[in-house]
């Protein structure tokens, strides 16, 4: 039994300062084995895993590698031992090619740029990979980039591989493809390693799955002898409901109208073609659709982060083209949670405090005040307080004025506290967050703005399921007061529970808004894959077709009477 560990972490524990990443963990992985490595965020998962892949040295505990102590102190040291860690963020030159990646500090290998193209492309065949070597990392995919970085460490060798939400950023038949890969490496013999929180994927790909909660070990059990819940529990420590409540509101009149929308990609292809909808104020809008079939491009365009043609409406007016400022004046407050939270959505060296003030700096700036000159004040004295006052009045003049921290820090620490960050404070750099932290303190930032309109894309993604949950039930606190939120996702069980309406992309094509409680998952999938399409095609039975979508008015009536009457014979 022990001839077949490869990977044994005994009694490791890691400090920052006063807090405890990890206390006394215990991990082992099987040689021919797939473990799935469980927590909340801040549980510790990716801490434990940098200490085996170099970039971290315990505080305390041993690290043994086929059954022998290994000493690791830098990703160099993890290689020796055949280990190889593939990163939540990835670590690649975007100006260097896929081989010239692969080979990135290897110095005996440096000019020897043919033999790498043609060993990574061997390892790419063998697991089944596409892979070209001289594609730049700049025009790739998530995926293509994620396979660089899985070949990276094959290439150096690797038996024991690492992987930190690996699917976060992939569509599902990208996942479908990725596990395929992964079983290949397993019955090669390979140890992986696999931190996710998607309990789904955690039942389908692993052997044993291991749980830490707040830095320590709670356990581990085998995947074909446990479920979702139990392993949430574990996680957790309490049970937790995993049920989504879709709120009941009043539904108010549009807040934006989108109308004839067209939006380029970055490379010039049209990503979203004539698309027409409302967003509406104590609604939940959901989009499905294929990853990459314009969502990100229409969440942008909305933001006003994009240039479109068409039209968005604000009470009959177009608020394209304005400025922020005077698109809220109109009425529109808007919060944009966009998909890239590190490269977009926050400053990575900034701290949460000053992250909170990126949106507010303005209402918390120093009322700086004149000084009063006093009769009594002597000569000196006097001419002192004019020279302050004339630099007081210089500085209320500046578009950057000197700004009073005090309340970004109070608010920062109400939402740490609100949305359980773990962190050491509200000045540590959100970087140094785990990646379901970053994404709350985004959230946090975006509805603590009080919006009326917020446009979402994938807001849980990387967030462990309490942490899910949380948001969700945010984002219906935000629907009952009265807010119009525009749901990107890509768990159509989850928008089916959650969303008051979804509408269908399709290559960027609007295949139709239909209701949530009456549309199936199946025929979402059929809308999103294009065979069907209810804004051309009049279906025999009822889907939920809602009004939203581009039907005439006619046609509309046409429809409401179908509903009634299925309604109808269904009371019957």
């Amino acid at each position: 039994m022990v001839e077949n560990v490869a990977l044994d972490v005994r009694n490791v524990s890691k400090y920052f300062g006063k807090v405890a990443a990890n206390k006394n963990v215990n991990l082992s992985v099987k040689k021919g084995e797939i473990l799935s490595l469980l927590g909340e965020n801040g549980s510790g998962k990716t801490t434990l895993m940098n200490m085996i892949s170099g970039i971290y040295y315990p505080d305390e505990g041993h690290i043994y590698v086929n059954g022998e102590e290994a000493v690791i102190r830098s990703p160099e040291d993890a290689f020796r031992y055949k280990i190889g860690m593939i990163h939540q963020h990835f670590k690649l030159v975007d100006v260097f090619s896929a081989a010239q990646n692969i080979v990135l500090g290897l110095k005996h290998e440096k000019y020897r740029l043919k033999s790498v193209s043609s060993k990574a492309y061997e390892i790419a065949v063998k697991y089944g990979f596409t892979l070209d070597p001289d594609k730049k990392v700049y025009n790739m995919s998530v995926s293509e980039k994620q396979t660089v970085e899985i070949i990276k460490v094959l290439y150096r060798g690797a038996d024991i591989l690492i992987l930190d939400e690996p699917t976060a950023v992939l569509t599902p038949q990208e996942i479908d493809k990725l596990f395929a890969v992964l079983r290949k490496m397993k019955e090669d013999g390979k140890s992986i390693i696999i931190i996710t929180h998607k309990l789904n994927e955690v039942m389908a790909i692993s052997d044993r799955v291991a749980v830490l909660r707040k830095g320590e070990y709670i356990g581990s059990v085998d995947t074909k002898e446990t479920n979702e819940q139990q392993l949430t529990e574990m996680m957790v420590g309490k049970k937790v409901d995993l049920k989504i409540e879709r709120t009941k509101t009043e539904i108010k009149k549009p807040l934006l109208e989108i109308r004839n929308l067209e939006v380029n990609s970055d490379d010039g292809t049209k990503a979203i073609d004539d698309v027409s909808f409302y967003i509406r104020g104590g609604e939940i809008l959901g989009v499905a659709g294929v990853a990459g079939c314009g969502q990100k491009e229409l969440c942008e365009a909305i933001a006003g982060l994009r240039p479109l043609k068409g039209a968005i409406m604000h009470k009959g007016e177009s608020i394209v083209g304005l400025p922020p400022k005077t698109i809220i004046e109109k009425g529109v407050s808007m919060s944009f949670i966009p998909e890239d939270r590190l490269g977009m959505g926050l400053c990575p060296s900034f701290s949460i405090t000053d992250n909170m003030m990126l949106k507010s700096y303005e209402k918390g700036k120093y009322n700086l005040k004149e000084m009063p000159i006093g009769e009594n004040d002597g000569k000196a004295k006097k001419g002192a307080k004019k020279v302050v006052n004339s630099v007081v009045r210089f500085i209320d003049k500046l578009p950057c004025p000197f700004v009073d921290r005090k309340d970004a820090r109070k608010r920062s620490n109400d939402l740490i506290e609100r949305l359980e960050i773990v962190t050491p404070s509200s000045e540590t750099p959100v970087r140094k967050l785990s990646g379901g932290n970053v994404q709350k303190v985004l959230v946090g930032r975006e509805i603590e703005s009080a919006p009326n309109v917020i446009i979402t894309a994938y807001p849980v993604r990387g967030l462990d399921i309490n942490s899910s949950y949380l948001i969700y039930n945010i984002l219906n606190e935000q629907k009952e007061k009265g807010t119009g939120v525009l749901f990107i996702g890509e768990d159509l069980d989850v928008m089916l529970a959650l969303c008051d309406k979804i509408m269908v992309l399709c290559h960027g094509k609007n295949m139709g808004i239909v209701h949530a409680d009456k549309v199936t998952k199946e025929e979402l999938g059929l809308m999103m894959t294009g065979s069907l399409n209810i804004t051309e095609t009049k279906k025999e039975k009822n889907i939920g077709i809602a009004k939203d979508s581009n039907l005439t008015e006619e046609e509309w009536a046409e429809v409401q009477k179908e509903q009634t009457e299925e309604e109808s014979a269904n009371e019957e």
